[in-house]
């Protein structure tokens, strides 16, 4: 987390509420930018940690992009359960619209599949698979697809996993040219992207089974199903389209499971119940909780590290009108960077 500094937000309207606000809310810190703008900890007049997305300025100006934000807001304010991070609050009509969401402690599946652990056992993978699970069922339950579940948008906690940018960043398909895009445009991640985002065909549920078996053979491998980008974004969302995927290393008692939601056919794939059922959900989480510890120790306990710096993170001083930075104690951690919610065309 960074601290506040030049670029932050003054609050609105400038003048009236001190540096560092937004709404109601105390920025502590920055967490990070993506392609929707920029992510803040922040904290409510009543003490609760949360995350409050600012859209980026040029965004805000584009009456299509401001609708559709609009509209995807209010449908994100109905996904319930305990599988994602809630929106709590938005201003859509501000002269810079954001939007609050309940703040997970914990880092991001890339983060620690990528840098702080590698792969992750089965039993773990096996968690992961129904936790998202659940989560996709109250996404869809809201009239939702998510369209970009990847393990950026896959926070870890001990608890169990957590999915944020559901809906609201998809309010970046109004708008894609280099930097900002058109109605249609492909929107989604490399490597991250179902047969049918990638042809352009209608998109349904299933696109996110599809990016659900892809985000659990990187959990269990470190790798992507379709090879790493870095032969071009065009091979890549070829071998998505056209090719099988490389399951080696993934664990045999989830391999069939991850087979299968990785079919080309969108109707040969999985159900959600199945999914749960085949995981055996019903022995492994409950109440949006892991019944036993899913991580390994090591991730656990810097999970415990991560809660403790949040709790020691203080409001920034009051710079007033200056707007200097204040102090702020350091929190978070790299994957909650990514709740700014990075979308668009794949680059």
């Amino acid at each position: 987390m960074r601290k506040l500094g030049d670029g932050d937000p003054l609050g609105d309207p400038p003048g009236v509420q001190h540096w560092g606000n937004i709404g109601t809310y105390r920025l502590l810190g920055r967490l990070g930018a993506g392609g929707m703008g920029h992510v803040y900890l922040a904290r409510s007049e009543r003490g609760r940690t949360v995350a409050v997305k600012v859209v980026r300025e040029e965004l805000a100006a584009l009456d299509e992009f401001r609708e559709r934000f609009r509209q995807e807001v209010e449908s994100a304010r109905r996904v319930g359960g305990y599988w994602t991070a809630p929106v709590l609050d938005a201003d859509t009509e501000a002269a810079v619209p954001w939007v609050a969401t309940g703040y997970v402690a914990g880092p991001s599946l890339q983060r620690v599949v990528g840098h702080d652990h590698g792969a992750l056992p089965e039993r773990s993978v096996r968690t992961l698979a129904a936790g998202l699970a659940h989560a996709l069922q109250d996404i869809h339950a809201a009239g939702i697809i998510h369209r970009d579940l990847k393990p950026s948008n896959v926070l870890v906690t001990i608890d169990g996993p957590r999915v944020i940018d559901f809906g609201i960043a998809r309010a970046l398909e109004t708008v894609t040219d280099g930097g900002l895009t058109r109605t249609g445009a492909l929107v989604g991640s490399p490597g991250f992207m179902a047969p049918e985002q990638v042809r352009g065909d209608r998109v349904t549920p299933a696109c996110d089974v599809f990016c659900l078996g892809s985000v659990l053979v990187y959990a269990a491998t470190g790798r992507l199903p379709f090879g790493a980008a870095n032969s071009g974004v065009h091979a890549l969302m070829f071998r998505i389209a056209q090719e099988e995927p490389d399951l080696e290393g993934v664990p045999e008692g989830v391999a069939d499971l991850v087979r299968d939601c990785l079919r080309k056919d969108p109707a040969a794939r999985p159900g959600l119940a199945e999914i749960l059922e085949r995981t055996g959900a019903q022995d492994t989480v409950t109440g949006g909780r892991s019944r036993d510890p899913w991580l390994p120790s090591a991730l656990v306990a810097q999970l415990g590290r991560h809660a403790v710096r949040l709790l020691d993170t203080e409001n920034p001083e009051d710079a007033g009108a200056a707007g200097q930075a204040g102090s702020a104690g350091q929190a978070g951690s790299a994957g909650q960077a990514e709740q700014a919610g990075s979308r668009g065309t794949p680059a």
